[in-house]
């Protein structure tokens, strides 16, 4: 680390962050963008104009440049689909050929930056999709970051663990038709660093396989828990109302994410579960996938029929948006059903909520193992075969963290201790500062290590 001697403190970074189009990257990225700019560094933050225009103001909103970037037209897209959470699933490959036209706008924005001193970026993070964002960062000699889900993930990843994947791609077949694989390993190719959101405290069995897997130097970031108090006074008022009026601990909240939806008959199982497990509940609905049987001309049969009556008193459906992090620190709710993406599971045991895991696909099922393994709470029990899941694996898993004594008293203790780590701000504020000094000291040189120390940061400082 240089001497700290000099009298004038060293000039602040310009920091490019980039996210794949879906919120739940959009939203980490942005806190990332705003803890950087609350120590004084600059960020230009780029996204589509549909999904800036969704996004919160950043705070503070003098030192964080929202970034637009026109999204394409692609035949097939349908009108203003700029996110996963917009677009059909079997039309993703329609949005990766949409985001590769962004290649060249982000070139000739990033040109523009690096042509003015006094606006050159000293970084470009971007995340695993963006090969094409790292290689025009190198181009301009700026160095790029990639940032990297929990390390629970990318340790039980097959696709790191085979080596056949990591071949490059030898010909070109057009937009959208690259493989995930080949996406993630060209970009890591060209980046400098990886950085990580996780901690060793959080993953201390999975954080140290990370650095030889990647190949690459690893840098945790903390867990970037959002502020405690998010939320206006006036958001989710309805839904607050309610929850002011149960009594403290007694509820389990339910939500499943923006980017995966639940086909109907698997909202059904979840609806059915909850009122066989008789706890109260209030549940933040997405609405459900097409094609398993929601009317076209309204919201009809996406709960059981008859479910609403049955559960009037026991529990509140909301399909709007809702301030998740305000309604996990409300009282009354004493657990968290949840799909278990990471931003989740971070928000849900900041406040010490025990969990009732549903995982559905990508870096969930890892993150709710991690979970199981610290004993916060239980996953929903699965069909071997299949992988799908009924009311009555609902119902013994919430009542299993709401209602039994005993396994209740086991997962309530252990989400405290996870508390400690998660919701502990001088620890997390270690960890991004540790991460700004590695942006400030890395050389070239840096690059070839893939075993840079996955340490705790000292209490004593950088």
């Amino acid at each position: 680390m240089a001497a700290g001697s000099s009298s004038s403190p060293p000039p602040p970074l310009r920091i490019v962050i980039f996210p794949w189009l879906a919120f739940g990257h959009l939203l980490p990225y942005l806190e990332l963008a705003e803890l950087l700019a609350s120590r004084g560094h600059r960020v230009s933050f780029v996204s589509t104009p549909g999904n800036v225009a969704r996004l919160p103001p950043p705070r503070p909103a003098a030192r964080v440049d929202l970034v637009s970037l026109p999204l394409p037209r692609v035949e097939g897209l349908p009108d203003g689909a700029e996110s996963t959470n917009t677009v059909p699933h079997d039309k993703f490959h329609l949005l990766f050929q949409a985001f590769d036209g962004l290649a060249a706008p982000f070139a000739d924005f990033l040109a523009g930056a690096c042509a003015d001193e006094r606006r050159r970026p000293d970084w470009v993070i971007v995340d695993c999709l963006h090969h094409w964002a790292a290689a025009a960062a190198v181009e301009h000699k700026v160095p790029p970051a990639m940032l990297l889900p929990s390390a629970a993930y990318l340790a039980t990843s097959e696709m790191l663990h085979d080596e056949s994947k990591r071949r490059p791609p030898h010909t070109n077949h057009g937009a959208g038709v690259m493989s995930i694989a080949q996406r993630f390993f060209s970009t890591l190719d060209r980046c400098a660093l990886a950085v990580i959101r996780s901690c060793v405290e959080w993953e201390p069995e999975f954080l140290p396989q990370v650095p030889p897997l990647l190949r690459k130097p690893v840098v945790p970031l903390g867990l970037l828990p959002p502020s405690p108090d998010a939320g206006g006074e006036d958001d989710g008022a309805a839904a607050v109302c309610w929850l002011d009026a149960q009594p403290p601990s007694s509820l389990v909240y339910v939500a499943m994410g923006s980017e995966v939806p639940l086909r109907v008959e698997q909202v059904h199982e979840l609806a059915l579960g909850l009122e066989l497990a008789g706890t109260r509940f209030l549940w933040a609905l997405r609405k459900p996938a097409s094609g398993g049987g929601v009317s076209d001309d309204g919201d009809a049969g996406i709960l059981p029929p008859g479910f609403q009556e049955r559960t009037q008193g026991q529990g509140l459906v909301t399909m709007g948006w809702v301030p998740q992090v305000r309604l996990l620190a409300h009282g009354a709710v004493g657990g968290f059903l949840t799909h278990c993406g990471q931003r989740s599971l971070t928000e849900g045991l900041l406040f010490g909520r025990p969990l009732v895991m549903l995982p559905i696909r990508g870096d969930q099922g890892p993150n709710a193992r991690l979970m199981e393994g610290k004993k916060v709470g239980l996953q929903v029990a699965r069909d071997e075969k299949d992988g799908s899941f009924d009311r009555h694996g609902v119902m013994s898993a919430v009542r299993a963290v709401m209602v039994e004594e005993e396994t209740r008293r086991v997962f309530v203790a252990n989400a405290r201790k996870a508390q400690e780590i998660v919701a502990d701000e001088e620890l997390q504020d270690r960890y991004m500062d540790q991460f700004v000094q590695k942006l400030r000291s890395y050389t070239a040189d840096d690059g070839g290590s893939a075993t840079t120390s996955v340490a705790p940061p000292s209490a004593a400082g950088i």
